[in-house]
């Protein structure tokens, strides 16, 4: 799969894991960097479903086309699908999940 981000930040911070540091802490942004890691690896997106520890699912409601991974405790990678052949996953944000 390609991988996009959505903004220069996020980019950052995976590409420097002190910029994710900075953001999130050490555990957070060292997952961001692994999850990353196996998103540009996948064939296709079904293949996410095949790592229990992703808690990998589509989102509802006002996040329907959006899709998550788990990082750690609350913390997810928000995604979306791009493309015709929805083959680039894009990098949409890094959030505590119920914003608590």
């Amino acid at each position: 799969m390609r991988v996009e981000f959505k903004s220069t930040k996020l980019k950052k911070r995976y590409e420097s894991i002190r910029e994710g540091e900075r953001a999130w802490g050490n555990e957070v942004a060292r997952r961001y960097v692994e999850r990353i890691g196996i998103l540009y690896n996948i064939r296709e997106i079904d293949d996410l479903k095949s790592i229990p520890q992703l808690k990998y699912h589509p989102l509802t409601g006002n996040r329907q086309g959006q899709h998550a991974i788990t990082l750690i405790s609350r913390w997810r990678l928000v995604f979306t699908l791009e493309g015709v052949e929805q083959d680039t996953i894009r990098i949409e944000e890094v959030s505590k999940h119920y914003g608590d």
